[in-house]
């Protein structure tokens, strides 16, 4: 059975012949393939056909790539890979910031374009993990992993899946050093175990969220040249010290 078979995927650009590339190129791997040419028709098709990825280029007429995927993740978590040919962080950053869960930057090979393909469309269809107790680290944090609940001095926070991803590592073995390639191959895959500056960028995102001080951390700990280091948990704290997590209303 094609790798691809059952995936539908959204290719949104407006330049005939690079939809084509790249449209050929998955239909090769057994992917289906929807196209768009602006940013309102493919939050029409994402509506109608709920695609499985949506593949979005930055550089569009009317409106760019950044203001569909504002309006796409008001509507739908579809993973969505950016294309750009902007080379600078700054792009990358705002299109991460915004929601995209990857970027390729032109000009790209068709092998580089289906690694990062399959390495979303898995990260998607990973089961969230699961562990037997609330994880209270201190009075100010506390993570239900079985429940998928992150409370931060007493309240709900909300992580994106990769945000979790890497709150779950980096607990999961809190006091000991997780270098950057374990956690980039753990958290995205093996193919990106090299992107030392995507992690960075998770973790900073991760620090606004969860660290009282973010520029003076007390969970999330740089091992500088070698990875990150999760604080060590207070064994002493108990299931039945931990607060109380109501259901979220319906």
């Amino acid at each position: 059975m094609p790798e691809g078979e059952n995936k539908l995927i959204l290719v949104v650009d407006d330049e005939p012949r690079l939809v084509r590339f790249v449209q050929m190129n998955l239909e090769l791997e057994g992917y289906q393939v929807s196209r768009a040419s602006n940013g309102m028709e493919a939050i029409d098709k994402i509506r109608k056909e709920i695609p499985d990825l949506v593949i979005l280029d930055i550089m569009m007429p009317e409106m760019d790539g950044y203001e569909t995927l504002e309006r796409i993740r008001q509507i739908s978590s579809v993973p969505v890979i950016m294309l750009t040919v902007k080379a600078e962080e700054e792009a990358k950053i705002h299109g991460l910031e915004l929601g995209a869960d990857d970027y390729v930057t032109k000009p790209f090979s068709p092998r580089e374009l289906m690694s990062r393909v399959k390495a979303a469309l898995r990260r998607a269809e990973m089961p969230a993990p699961l562990q037997k107790t609330l994880t209270v680290i201190d009075d100010d944090l506390a993570v239900d992993f079985q429940r998928h609940v992150v409370l931060v001095r007493g309240k709900r926070t909300k992580l994106r899946p990769t945000e979790y991803r890497l709150l779950y590592h980096l607990v999961n073995n809190a006091g000991w050093v997780m270098t950057h390639e374990t956690l980039l191959s753990k958290v995205w895959g093996y193919e990106y175990r090299d992107d030392t500056q995507l992690l960075r960028l998770y973790i900073t995102y991760l620090r606004q969220k969860i660290e009282p001080d973010p520029s003076h951390p007390k969970y999330i700990f740089n091992e500088r040249g070698v990875g990150y280091r999760f604080a060590d948990l207070n064994e002493e704290q108990t299931e039945q010290d931990a607060p109380a997590i109501s259901d979220p209303p319906v």
